[in-house]
């Protein structure tokens, strides 16, 4: 476990940069955190790498959105999502063994469905606006 404070939304951003240079197709890495925490900022600077040239927005309403770059992007967001079986049903679990990187926001709520080599990365807002980011799973 490695934890590291990001003292600002760029620095967010770059950390996402240099995780994505480390993955690869198939990885899946599960995002943690309270709303607002900084997760969605983070996928922005994966898209970077990967040389995703769209907005990047929380899919909260839309379960998932899918970029196109040099490996496919599936960003998921299940804080909507109230059940295993109501995910199963979005036929989503496939992504899991695919040719992309998939990010899942609230993964703890499909915790029994996730690969066993799946990344996990905890989002905490400090009391002066910092964020703690500890990751397992991932050599930094």
């Amino acid at each position: 476990m490695v934890k590291i404070t990001s003292r600002s939304s760029e620095e967010t951003i770059s950390l996402g940069s240099r995780i994505a240079a480390k993955l690869g197709p198939g990885a899946v890495v599960c995002l943690h955190g309270s709303l607002g925490s900084g997760k969605t900022t983070f996928v922005k600077g994966m898209a970077l790498t990967l040389s995703i040239d769209e907005d990047i927005t929380s899919p909260s309403f839309t379960i998932m959105s899918e970029y196109e770059g040099s490996l496919p992007l599936y960003h998921l967001d299940l804080y909507r999502i109230d059940s295993l079986e109501e995910f199963e049903l979005l036929g989503v679990e496939e992504l899991f063994y695919g040719t992309g990187i998939t990010m899942i926001e609230w993964a703890e709520k499909i915790e029994a469905l996730l690969p066993k080599d799946h990344i996990s990365i905890t989002f905490v807002v400090e009391k002066n606006g910092n964020r703690t980011i500890t990751f397992t799973g991932i050599e930094l």
